[in-house]
């Protein structure tokens, strides 16, 4: 795991919209779409439309859709960035 995808997912661990990671890490917004796009073709993150349904894999587009969306770090994430 690298510092980035370490310090993102540290702002996970509840419901998180796109915009407040954005404040929370500093990164600037191109960065952070690649680290969330890292994570979760790792498994360590949910990308969600609303807070309580996740994206389905077809109908996601983090690259233009990002702003809208909102993260949350899965079992896994959490299990790897705590090790």
């Amino acid at each position: 795991m690298t510092d980035d995808e370490f310090e993102v997912l540290d702002e996970l661990y509840f419901v998180t919209p796109f915009e407040q990671l954005l404040e929370e890490t500093n990164m600037d917004s191109i960065k952070l779409v690649q680290i969330l796009n890292s994570i979760y073709l790792k498994g360590w993150v949910k990308i969600m439309e609303t807070v309580d349904d996740e994206v389905p894999k077809e109908k996601l587009d983090l690259e233009n859709k990002a702003g809208s969306y909102f993260f949350l770090a899965t079992k896994e994430g959490l299990l790897a960035h705590n090790s």
